[in-house]
């Protein structure tokens, strides 16, 4: 027979309870790491630059988001970009990467490119020669000493003063402008899924149309059809209206013509029904009172086009029984 719950011992229970406590917590924390809750493939991609790319930047395909950055790190002199597909995206053997900037504040993100046979195998390093960089830092240098050597300072000095004069008075105005437009930037941003779904169901209503362009063809031909009618009854519709238009101006003037008459009508009859109201119960009493002289009436008129009555005594009649 089984112990009670409340007759147990409540010490090994609050430990078991604490230590489940602990494991969902650590559970919680290292949910990323998972393999079904924290779910995705990981793969590897090498860059000779980082270009900013940093932990927890989207990874794209084709513009759709399938999964994040999970690292950025230093592997003999090129920089190797750890990321996870949470989606079952397929990209082939020759899958190419770039890193690419997603906002005007420099926010950037992976985008995958697919190429080859098959499916790449999880944890595969794309290399350099099928990566590009938003841009390389060593190439930007060398371009940037040799612009700096064909740069006139005297020209250079002349366009600084007069920027600087052109916007001595409209500082506000200017960082008004880079605020709204920082601003603008962020909701972009944080607008991406939304405007993807948006693209999307675009396509989808761009297809719907495509499919029904016959019926909306038809549709055309026949509200042609319709104006077509609307315009040849114009005439009927137009008498109809001005018909319509008269007949209110006639019954109007009828109305204002027997206003005056109809005054001392409606007056002698508000008498007329004062006076019957006030000798109601007479009529009462008149109408009970006829009733037996009416079933009288009916019944010596009723059988014919004559008099149907009876007298008594008329003539009187000789006695009886007595000597002639």
């Amino acid at each position: 027979m089984s112990t009670p719950f409340r007759e147990r011992n409540p010490v090994p229970i609050g430990a078991i309870s604490i230590l489940v406590i602990i494991a969902f917590i650590l559970i919680a924390f290292k949910a990323g790491s998972l393999p079904i809750i924290g779910g995705g493939d990981t793969y590897h991609a090498s860059f000779s630059d980082s270009s900013g790319l940093k932990a927890n930047d989207e990874v794209r395909i084709a513009g759709v988001r399938v999964g994040k950055v999970t690292g950025v790190t230093l592997n003999d002199g090129h920089v190797e970009v750890t990321f996870k597909i949470r989606t079952s995206s397929h990209f082939g053997t020759e899958t190419g990467a770039q890193i690419k900037v997603k906002t005007l504040l420099g926010a950037m993100f992976l985008a995958l490119e697919p190429a080859g046979p098959g499916q790449l195998k999880k944890g595969s390093t794309i290399p350099v020669s099928r990566t590009r960089s938003a841009y390389d830092v060593v190439q930007a240098f060398s371009g940037l000493a040799d612009r700096a050597e064909k740069i006139n300072l005297d020209q250079l000095s002349t366009s600084l003063n007069d920027l600087s004069a052109a916007t001595a008075n409209t500082p506000a105005a200017l960082k008004s402008t880079l605020t709204g437009l920082s601003a603008l930037s962020a909701n972009v941003a944080a607008r991406d899924g939304q405007i993807n779904s948006l693209l999307t169901n675009l396509r989808k209503v761009s297809g719907v149309l495509s499919t029904r362009d016959q019926d909306i063809v038809t549709l055309m031909k026949n509200s042609d059809v319709l104006l077509r009618a609307v315009v040849a009854r114009r005439a009927a519709v137009h008498r109809l209206l001005v018909s319509t238009s008269q007949f209110s101006t006639q019954l109007t003037l009828l109305v204002q013509q027997s206003r005056g008459d109809l005054k001392p009508a409606l007056a002698n009859l508000e008498g007329v029904v004062a006076v019957l109201r006030k000798n109601q119960s007479n009529l009462d009493n008149s109408l009970r009172l006829l009733a037996p002289f009416y079933r009288v009436f009916t019944s010596t008129l009723g059988t014919g086009p004559w008099f149907d009555t009876w007298i008594s005594n008329l003539p009187p009649t000789p006695g009886l029984g007595k000597n002639s």
